[in-house]
């Protein structure tokens, strides 16, 4: 009886494994990512059987993982669902759209997506291999605990931060920084500059001037490569901090594991070489998030960045990445109980210290912590385009995008090594760059997809083709959310047409998106933007680049000047009207704008005293109203100048969105 029993038991254990460990869809996406909602959202909609696989217990990322404070370089560069998350972020909190937001809404908005699309989800399940015929995967095998898990997919796409699936299918990748020579760029490479450095004189040794009493913690031994040479070094990681100051929501910061004092002596050496940073925010960007909460991030010469410890991240097995976490869990919590309790910390920041604490409210099942550590860059397809500085620049423009990205060309530091200078060893730091001042540019559909014969069913969002520099500023999550969205729909048209990811036609891509920005069917917005739309002008009008505009762009006018925006509207229904306000140093103190839909129209004064913008953004969009159109042309929109010449009054974008999609 036991014998039958045993064997019965065996029986259904197998039958059970061969029940749910097997899987088989059409598109299968590996990282619950924000990109990789987003993907499995639109593969979804597409009519499409969807898995997707997250290696943690949480879905979006850094943008649920403490990141609330959004990176957006120009609000322009940001469409389809990407944008519709952040409607939804202001919906919460009860605007329009908000970029700043608490982790765990966040994580229940990207819950939601997958919910409402009826997705399924494997958490857990992490990447053991890639299995590929005829230079296409045919099936991804998965640890789950123990239990080996097989996939098999007509299309994947690979939504990690680290390329995982890329790599395991034996797509052409790189790790590091590109010499300068490689792409004919300027601030790829090695690079010692100002940004996020630590001042002259400060003492790299443990006895000041004693080079064989060894360097601080921290420091490298190694030399300074010459100046853009090439290199595998990784800009740093960190976590972006989510702390409360509201008592009743307050877990008190206290000794965390592994704390060594060792390991902030060179900070403590900073503060006597600047004495006047008495402050947090002199050593960190302490970004208020709602709620009474923080994002916090790294600022000047010591700071959350851990410097110089991820280097064998992105090629490293789980075990060793395991490791290199709890040692950036370890370093950051260390480095606020050292501001709160160390007495070489100055007083007005210890002070402002101790009115933080982890809030008890967010990671609930973490300690309070995120479990997302700020990959910032892992490994970097080589693919069958590579974005370069050219291309953030605007000095090499795609034709075939199918997404678009904004933000500053962006680095951290890489290293902390000794210098000499002046007849005197001292530390410093290497890596760190931040170069902008250009409009948002399109990211080619070709830097989403690897050389074609290395596979062709796999699409690559996150860990795209890009130099590392392009690279910084392509990586924000908007632009991820975007391009996985794009993915998702090239994956749709290659199993609908039965051809490889390489012979999708991009502009179909483009169209798709712009038609279907919901991936729904839901009707979209109507956008004009002074620099496309052709607005009617009278009077003296000037064309203005960057200083905050909307696009590449914007009009202004100190007075007598008048700009009609026309729209297209596609159906007759009710539409919010919304106009783009950019922040000046001189705005007017009114801005005169006439809404009219035929016979009817309506003035709507809007004060510069009211409008309030929040996040790291340079203007917010003023609701004008709410108004029945008709189908047609005959509604516009007339911003003007009047006589007096009291600032400049902005003509920059302006947005119809429709009250039912």
């Amino acid at each position: 009886m036991k014998c039958k029993f045993l064997i019965c038991a065996v029986a259904f254990f197998l039958c059970q494994q061969l029940a749910w460990g097997n899987f088989k869809v059409d598109v299968c996406i590996y990282g619950g990512s924000s990109a990789g909602v987003i993907a499995a959202y639109t593969a979804k909609k597409a009519g499409r059987s969807v898995l997707l696989i997250e290696p943690g217990k949480h879905l979006g990322g850094l943008s649920s993982g403490g990141l609330g404070y959004t990176d957006i370089g120009n609000k322009y560069a940001i469409r389809g669902l990407s944008l519709e998350f952040y409607r939804q972020i202001g919906q919460h909190y009860g605007k329009f759209e908000q970029w700043i937001f608490e982790p765990h809404v966040a994580e229940s908005l990207f819950t939601d997506y997958v919910n409402r699309a009826k997705v399924e989800v494997l958490y857990q399940h992490r990447l053991l291999s890639a299995r590929k015929e005829n230079g296409a995967i045919t099936e991804i095998q998965l640890d789950a605990g123990g239990a080996t898990v097989t996939v098999s997919a007509k299309m994947f796409i690979d939504c990690t931060y680290e390329g995982d699936l890329m790599a395991k299918a034996g797509v052409s990748y790189t790790v590091g920084r590109e010499g300068n020579d490689m792409y004919n760029e300027t601030w790829n490479g090695v690079q010692m500059l100002d940004g996020h450095q630590i001042p002259d004189g400060v003492d790299p040794y443990k006895t000041p001037g004693d080079p064989s009493s060894g360097l601080l913690w921290g420091i490298s031994p190694a030399p300074l490569a010459q100046k853009g040479s090439g290199d595998k070094l990784v800009q740093a990681y960190n976590y972006r901090i989510c702390l409360t100051r509201d008592p009743a929501n307050m877990v008190p910061i206290t000794e965390p594991d592994n704390y060594d004092i060792n390991r902030y002596e060179l900070l403590a050496r900073l503060f006597k070489a600047q004495p006047n940073r008495t402050t947090l925010n002199d050593y960190l960007i302490v970004s208020g998030m709602p709620n009474n909460k923080t994002d916090i991030n790294n600022r000047n010469g010591f700071s959350t960045d851990m410097i110089g410890a991820n280097h064998d991240y992105p090629e490293a097995d789980y075990a060793t990445r395991a490791k290199i976490i709890k040692a950036h869990e370890d370093y950051t919590k260390g480095l606020l109980y050292f501001f709160a309790t160390d007495p070489r910390v100055p007083a007005p920041l210890q002070k402002e210290m101790r009115k933080w604490g982890y809030p008890k409210d967010e990671y609930t099942d973490n300690g309070h912590w995120s479990p997302q550590l700020y990959v910032r860059e892992a490994r970097r397809m080589v693919g069958a385009y590579v974005m370069t500085q050219a291309n953030c620049v605007g000095e090499e423009v795609v034709t075939d995008g199918v997404g678009m990205a904004a933000y500053t060309m962006d680095s951290h530091n890489t290293q902390r090594i000794v210098i000499r200078k002046n007849g005197k060893d001292m530390v410093k730091n290497e890596g760190n760059v931040e170069v902008g001042g250009f409009p948002p540019y399109p990211v080619s559909y070709r830097a989403l997809i690897p050389k074609a014969g290395e596979c062709s069913n796999l699409l690559v969002p996150v860990c795209l083709s890009a130099s590392h520099i392009a690279y910084g500023s392509i990586r924000m999550e908007p632009v991820f959310m975007a391009l996985a969205q794009a993915t998702a729909v090239a994956a749709d048209l290659a199993i609908a047409n039965g051809t490889s990811v390489q012979e999708v036609d991009a502009a179909k891509v483009a169209g798709i998106l712009t038609s279907n920005p919901l991936a729904d069917g839901r009707l979209g917005d109507v956008l004009l933007d002074n620099a496309t739309a052709n607005p009617e002008l009278a009077g003296d009008w000037k064309t203005e680049k960057g200083k905050g505009a909307y696009g590449t762009d914007m009009l202004t006018a100190e007075k007598n000047a008048k700009a009609i925006f026309r729209p297209a509207i596609g159906k007759t229904g009710r539409y919010a009207i919304y106009m783009y306000y950019p922040r000046l140093k001189n705005n007017a103190a009114v801005t005169h704008v006439k809404v009219v839909s035929g016979k009817k129209q309506q003035l709507v004064p809007v004060k510069a005293e009211d409008v309030k913008v929040v996040g790291q953004t340079s203007g917010e969009w003023v609701k004008l109203g709410t108004f029945k159109l008709k189908k047609g042309t005959g509604s516009y929109v007339e911003i003007s100048a009047g006589e007096t010449g009291e600032g400049l009054v902005v003509a920059d974008a302006l947005l119809w969105v429709p009250e039912k999609r």
